[in-house]
């Protein structure tokens, strides 16, 4: 169980780089404030999502050391 779970901790990280570097491309190429803005929404939320994913994954780690 905890070895899925981790899996899923990593396979957030991998998407959470993925939609950084959408938000990077969109935000680069974009020809308006609309699409600016909703490629800042996507790294917002991408930068949340990596806070969370790691801070999970180090209790998990912490976890692991007691066990």
């Amino acid at each position: 169980m905890k070895e899925r779970c981790n899996k899923h901790i990593r396979e957030t990280l991998d998407y959470v780089r993925s939609l950084i570097i959408l938000a990077d491309d969109g935000e680069r190429d974009s020809e308006d404030d609309g699409c600016r803005l909703l490629y800042g929404v996507v790294r917002d939320c991408a930068y949340k999502m990596k806070y969370e994913a790691e801070r999970e994954r180090d209790v998990h780690q912490q976890n692991n050391k007691k066990d």
